[in-house]
Formats: structure tokens, C-alpha cells, sequence
């Protein structure tokens, strides 16, 4: 694996800051070690007042956790920002338009570009969502985009998530914090603000009310209940867009339309946010054994009296065999090449790919298709022989499960750790909306860091933490 190129010096230890982090390294010669960890105690602080946790699942139990924030922020130019938006647009009307095709007309399959039993296999593949156009033909309504960086020019695209993403509620608490820590520092940087996410999501959400809505939209958020491990971002999104947090069990169906039980008697819903997954949102159509649903919710669906979003069945874009078919979907749907490539992708469902993973497993990552939150996964170079051979035999049993990708010298940003400023990896989760009226992105997103020396996972769930990304711009391009 190749040196990681670092996003502030290029190499790690190199004499000059790139463009984007020019004023950003200046402001940092000034300042002292003991300062620097003084705020990030302050910071430690303001998570733990403010609540801001997520559940770690382990054989025995669910542990809740304060999120890992670590306040040296990563730092895009504009140029580069907008170069992936580009790419993020794109990607995303390809992902809309391959969802509404499978659940439809099928033309992708007719042309022989995906094998079918790649789609009607898929446990994410909803039959029932068949010829159900949801209001307006939007399928995806948030996405979030996992994005790694390799080099001053080389992004890609490491996974999709278009079932229920998370983790925007962190991109805002990240940003209020370094606000609340480097009043200072923000003003004399020209960031792109994100602040404005929870207004352009309520907006997106009330431009997709169905067509015979009638007035103003009532959107609701939609949760499994305060024991999911995205509770916070639930109740923190509900408060932010300033809508009302429901249960399956604070709603209820007449004549094909949802209502909310309410002190003043019953109110129609027209638009329900779910972070429910598909099997648990309505027993009458999915898992029959769901008490976290509504009974009933896809008739009232069906019908066109309410918009679910993201609509079901999108979590098969999310599919990690799926993914390796992007860059054709991509062109199958827009005439164009992808301008956010994948990360190069051996299908084990394929015997000349099988073959090349299990004899270079330990140079490898291995994911489950269906896999999530670094669960499940084989990263070969940090992984013991024990661990590695382990792995194997769950290759051989069901290969159809698994795809294997190069193990990427994964970007580096500064961190801040006990011992200084040291090079950690991250990646970048931008969230895309989608609406009636077009696409709309927050600047910056999401930067998830490995935190431990050497990791290449930034998940939570697996010791990673997050960082504010600022999108800069007059900065000194090219540097």
C-alpha cells in the first residue's frame, strides 16, 4: 500500500500547507499544545451535556457512547467541492432513475446489463414495491455518499447509502461546537455554512407531499424507538425541522390515510421521514411479527395518500454487489461516464474473482454485500493469519456474499492525540437531497476518522470518531 496522501501538507511532515489549510496552519504555529487540548476537553464536555450518543452493539448488550470528536477540522477548498457535487448529482439522479426502473419497466435488466438474479435475489429487493410510483418519482429522497480520497485529485466513491443514512445529526453538532470553541478562527476563514440543513430538508420533504395533500404538508419523523442506535439523530432531527417524532404506535390508518393521535384528536400525515428499515414499517405487508411499524401504512401508500422517505426498497442501491455496477448504471441512465469513479471491486459471486480474492486475502478488504458500520468485514493487511483463514471458509461457504477491494492508502488529516498532531485516515460523507423541485447539498458533510494509528475503519461502532469539514473559500489554489 502506498504512502497516504495528507490533506494539510500533501506528504505528512511536509515544509508547506496545502492551499485549503494555508491560513488554517498559521493560526495553528500559534497556538499551544495545552491550549488545544484544553479545547478538546471543552468539547468532550459540550457531547456529553448535549447527549450526543450512539449504542455499540456487542454479543451481550447495547453500550451507549459518547460520539469521538476531534477538533482539528478537515478543510476542502470550493474548487474541489464543487468538482464533487458534480459527481454526487449525478450519481444520485442515476441511483433514482435505476429504482424507479427495477421496481418498473426493467429496462436495465432487458439490456443485459445487470444479471437478474443479482436483483430478484437481493434480500433488499422489495416485490412489493412493483409498479408503485412513489409521489413525484422520488425514490431516494437522502442520500449519503461515502467518498475516499487518495491523492490531490483522486476521490472516490466507497459505498452508497440510499436506505435510511445517517449521521447528519454529527455534521451539525460538530460544527456548532467549533464554532463555540474557535469563534476566532471561523471569522477569519470564509466557510460554507451548513447550518441550514434541517430547513432544506423540511423543504425537500414538503415539496414531495403527495399530489392531493390539500394545504400545508404535515411531515412527521418516523423512529424504532429511543433502543435504536440512531435514537439522537431521530430526536435531534425531529426538533430541528421542527415536526413531530412518532412510533408506529402514535398512528393509525382509516379509509387508506395515516393519521397521528394528537390531544386535539386525530391529524392527517402526509409525508413520514422513517428511520424504521423496510422489514419492520408495516406487518400487514412485511415482517408479520413487527411491532415497530403501522399496519397497513404500504396500502395507505399504494394509494397515493402519503410519501415514505426514502421510499422502500431503496436499500438495494445501498448493496455492495450493486455498487460494483455503478459506473454502468450510471451511463446506462445518463448517456455520460461516471465523473465520481468506484473504487476498483472483485465480485466473489464470480469464480475468476473468487479466485483472485482467496489467493491475495491477506492484501484485501472483503465486505458483505448487505453489510454496514464496519460490521462484517475482513481488512487483510492488519487482520492475524488466524482471523484471515477464519474468513476463508466463510468466502468458500457463500461467496454470492462477499466482494474484495484493494486495500486504498486512504487520505490522511492531522488529529489531534496524546502525543500531538498525528496523521489519522478519514473519508467524507456528503448528504444529498432530493426533491420535486431538483437536487440540494449541504457543503462538507460528514468526516469520519480512524482514530486508532494505522486503522483504515472510521466507523463509530468500530473506534472511529468525526471532524467538522469546512468548505473554504479564496484560499491559495494549487499550493
Amino acid at each position: 500500500m502506498k504512502k497516504a496522501f495528507d490533506e494539510m501538507w500533501g506528504d505528512w511532515g511536509g515544509e508547506d500547507p496545502r492551499g485549503p489549510y494555508v491560513n488554517f496552519a498559521a493560526w495553528l504555529e500559534d497556538i499551544s499544545n495545552e491550549d488545544l487540548n484544553l479545547r478538546k476537553q471543552a468539547a468532550e464536555h459540550i457531547f456529553r451535556k448535549t447527549g450526543i450518543t450512539f449504542a455499540v452493539y456487542s454479543n451481550e448488550e447495547a453500550e451507549e457512547r459518547i460520539i469521538p470528536f476531534d477538533i482539528i477540522p478537515r478543510i476542502i477548498s470550493g474548487k474541489e467541492w464543487d468538482d464533487l457535487s458534480e459527481g454526487l448529482i449525478q450519481r444520485v439522479n442515476a441511483i433514482n432513475m435505476f429504482l424507479s426502473d427495477i421496481y418498473g419497466s426493467r429496462e436495465i435488466m432487458k439490456a443485459g446489463i445487470l444479471p437478474d438474479d443479482l436483483i430478484y435475489s437481493n434480500p433488499q429487493f422489495r416485490l412489493q414495491m412493483t409498479n408503485i410510483n412513489p409521489p413525484h418519482d422520488v425514490w431516494a429522497h437522502i442520500c449519503g455518499i461515502d467518498i475516499v480520497r487518495t491523492g490531490a485529485n483522486d476521490f472516490y466513491v466507497l459505498e452508497d447509502n440510499a436506505r435510511t443514512p445517517s449521521g447528519v445529526s454529527y455534521m451539525l453538532e460538530d460544527r456548532e461546537a467549533m464554532e463555540r470553541l474557535f469563534p476566532n478562527l471561523i471569522e477569519k476563514h470564509k466557510i460554507r455554512p451548513v447550518e441550514h440543513y434541517p430547513d432544506a430538508l423540511h423543504r425537500m420533504l414538503r415539496s414531495v407531499a403527495p399530489n392531493n395533500c390539500g394545504g400545508d404538508p404535515r411531515c412527521v419523523v418516523m423512529t424504532p424507538g429511543p433502543y435504536n442506535s440512531a435514537f439522537y439523530e431521530h430526536s435531534f432531527l425531529a426538533d430541528h425541522i421542527g415536526v413531530e417524532l412518532v412510533e408506529g404506535h402514535d398512528l393509525f390508518v382509516r379509509d387508506r390515510q395515516v393519521f397521528m393521535r394528537s390531544t386535539n384528536g386525530p391529524l392527517k400525515v402526509d409525508v413520514i421521514y422513517r428511520r424504521v428499515d423496510d422489514d419492520f414499517i408495516d406487518p400487514l405487508m412485511f415482517d408479520p411479527n413487527s411491532m415497530l411499524g403501522l399496519p397497513g401504512l404500504m396500502d395507505c401508500y399504494a394509494a397515493g395518500n402519503v410519501t415514505i422517505v426514502n421510499a422502500p426498497g431503496t436499500g438495494i442501491a445501498d448493496d455492495k454487489a450493486i455498487y460494483s455496477y455503478m459506473p454502468e448504471i450510471v451511463k446506462f441512465y445518463t448517456g455520460k461516464d461516471a465523473k465520481l469513479p468506484n473504487v476498483e471491486t472483485y465480485r466473489c459471486r464470480e469464480a475468476d474473482s473468487l479466485k483472485y480474492v482467496l489467493d491475495n486475502l491477506p492484501e484485501l478488504v472483503v465486505k458483505l454485500v448487505d453489510g454496514s458500520g464496519g460490521y462484517g468485514m475482513l481488512v487483510g493487511p492488519t487482520s492475524t493469519k488466524a482471523q484471515i483463514e477464519d474468513f476463508r471458509k466463510h468466502l468458500i461457504a457463500e461467496p454470492h456474499r462477499f466482494i474484495a477491494q484493494p486495500t486504498l492508502a486512504l487520505s490522511t488529516c492531522p488529529t489531534l492525540t496524546e502525543k500531538g498532531l498525528a496523521p489519522r485516515h478519514v473519508d467524507l460523507r456528503p448528504f444529498i437531497l432530493t426533491g420535486s423541485k431538483g437536487v440540494e447539498i449541504v457543503p462538507g458533510g460528514l468526516t469520519r476518522v480512524a482514530l486508532t494509528e494505522g486503522s483504515l475503519v472510521v466507523n463509530s461502532s468500530q473506534g472511529g470518531g468525526t471532524k467538522d469539514t469546512w468548505v473554504v473559500d479564496d484560499i491559495v489554489e494549487g499550493a
